[in-house]
């Protein structure tokens, strides 16, 4: 009990705040541990992230959300192309295009969490510019991987529309589970360029630039979680006092009645 105590006073005198909303913070820093991806307990493997919707500031929680639905729809789109590979092998089609489905899943499904995924993450967590620009650098290149993979070229381990439609001349029955694949990877491609288009619009709007990108890299203010919690804070604060004077009764002086 002495030990949390003096946790406890330590916290208070290093946030200078006995506030518990503003200790908050820093009690996802010091106490979190990873929880994803969630593994049953046969696998003698640990999670290496940890991720909670509740750290993300409440005026960026359900685009943050999005991404990650986005993100698990790319990973299910991946695993159903395997299937439609398979069919596709079946049905006289090639054994490469289904090793390199198996590719696109393996490698692709943990390197989207990854590269775009936890970047935009601690971008909107942290209102980091690094992070905001890493994002755009990798989810740029995740669009246009969509998009060749919606277009479908023989060969690449993906069942798009062109290797589809040339497929109904032989089978229609695995044409038409091909099909499937297709309009999911279509889907993924619309809306990753759509989330691109509403992501980078928001960051031109909230006054951040390259070049603050380049001090917090020159700092190493990217990857001081004390630096990243000030801010999160902040983000929070500033949001909160803005719904307050929102909503907040209008005064009026003497003169005025």
């Amino acid at each position: 009990m002495s030990s949390v105590v003096m946790w406890t006073d330590s916290l208070i005198a290093f946030t200078g705040s006995r506030d518990p909303e503003r200790s908050k913070t820093w009690h996802y820093i010091h106490m979190a541990e990873p929880n994803f991806p969630p593994l049953p307990g046969f696998i003698p493997l640990k999670p290496c992230f940890y991720q909670d919707f509740d750290e993300i500031p409440e005026q960026h929680r359900s685009m943050c959300k999005k991404m990650y639905h986005l993100w698990m729809l790319n990973s299910v789109t991946l695993a159903v192309n395997l299937i439609g590979c398979f069919a596709w092998m079946f049905g006289g089609g090639g054994v490469t295009n289904f090793g390199l489905a198996i590719i696109w899943l393996l490698m692709f499904t943990p390197c989207s969490y990854v590269c775009w995924f936890r970047p935009i993450y601690k971008a909107f967590k942290s209102d980091s510019s690094f992070n905001f620009m890493l994002f755009f650098f990798v989810f740029m290149a995740q669009v246009g991987i969509s998009i060749i993979q919606c277009i479908g070229i023989p060969g690449w381990g993906v069942c798009g529309w062109l290797a589809t439609m040339s497929f109904f001349s032989y089978n229609i029955l695995i044409a038409l589970i091909m099909l499937i694949p297709t309009i999911m990877f279509t889907a993924v491609a619309s809306l990753s360029f759509l989330a691109l288009t509403k992501i980078h619009n928001f960051y031109r709007g909230s006054g951040a630039s390259m070049t603050k990108a380049q001090e917090e890299w020159a700092t190493g203010a990217w990857k001081n979680p004390h630096v990243q919690a000030a801010a999160q804070q902040a983000a929070m604060g500033a949001a909160s006092g803005a719904m307050q004077d929102q909503y907040s009764s209008p005064q009026y002086n003497d003169n005025q009645m």
